[in-house]
């Protein structure tokens, strides 16, 4: 009877303990609002933090998030720093090539900001002689340094989008090319932003801009991404990414292409 009990305490602690959810580490830059800042009591929010919450609820995950620069996020992952990046960031060619990335989870369009009646557009003839600020490690740089550098407009990248609007605002930059619901949400939708709006169309690249947004993982991390896949596919289906958009970005499609 003694052995038989100890086999049902041994059995009971392998059940709590597979019950247990796995932690997970999320990397985030965590000035880049709408998608992750801080509130006035210092805590995270936005869309990428309850995105996150959801998708670690549908793996069974527990999550907590690392904060560092953007353009430090990738190094860092390789450091083992975290195991995973959640902060909006695109699935290109050139990133593929040092790390992997989950299944697309949502798309967001970049878009040019400049001071209303300026008469500037995402094109050559009418940046050359401006200067564009850029988030550093972003495809917005990649892009504004491809297509726009060389033909005579002057990029200027900073560690934090907030940088960028603080260096407009100033004028000491012409605009600034930006994920259009960051754009928005952060700079546009506030006081100081009223003077200023979009400039034409999104710009389009896809092998500088990606094909979504998704999670960075490690490349030898493939049960990691096998579950994070599974779970991102649950709140697809379930409509949390719709809602979620709807919530953060109202009036912008986010669906994968």
């Amino acid at each position: 009877m003694k052995k038989l009990n100890a086999l049902f305490v041994v059995a009971g602690l392998i059940s709590s303990m597979s019950a247990v959810a796995d932690t997970l580490r999320f990397g985030l830059e965590s000035e880049y609002p709408p998608f992750e800042s801080r509130n006035a009591a210092g805590e995270l929010q936005g869309f990428d933090i309850e995105l996150g919450k959801a998708i670690c609820q549908a793996g069974n995950f527990s999550c907590r998030w690392v904060e560092s620069s953007f353009d430090a996020l990738i190094p860092a992952l390789a450091a083992r720093k975290f195991d995973a990046i959640n902060s909006a960031m695109n699935i290109t060619e050139a990133r593929l090539k040092s790390i992997g990335f989950t299944r697309p989870i949502y798309r967001i369009p970049s878009q040019l900001i400049s001071r209303k009646g300026a008469g500037l557009a995402p094109d050559v003839a009418a940046l050359k002689g401006k200067t564009i600020g850029v988030l550093q490690g972003s495809v917005q740089e990649t892009y504004a340094r491809k297509h726009w550098e060389p033909q005579g407009v002057t990029i200027t990248a900073f560690q934090d989008q907030n940088q960028v609007y603080n260096d407009l605002l100033a004028g000491r930059l012409d605009g600034t090319l930006v994920m259009s619901a960051a754009g928005q949400s952060g700079f546009l939708d506030k006081p100081q932003g009223k003077a200023y709006g979009f400039a034409g169309k999104p710009v389009e690249d896809p092998q500088i801009l990606g094909v979504g947004i998704g999670f960075g993982l490690r490349k030898d991390d493939a049960r990691l991404k096998q579950q994070l896949d599974a779970a991102i596919g649950r709140v697809q289906a379930d409509g949390t990414v719709t809602r979620l958009a709807a919530k953060f970005f109202p009036g912008i499609d986010v669906a994968v292409k």
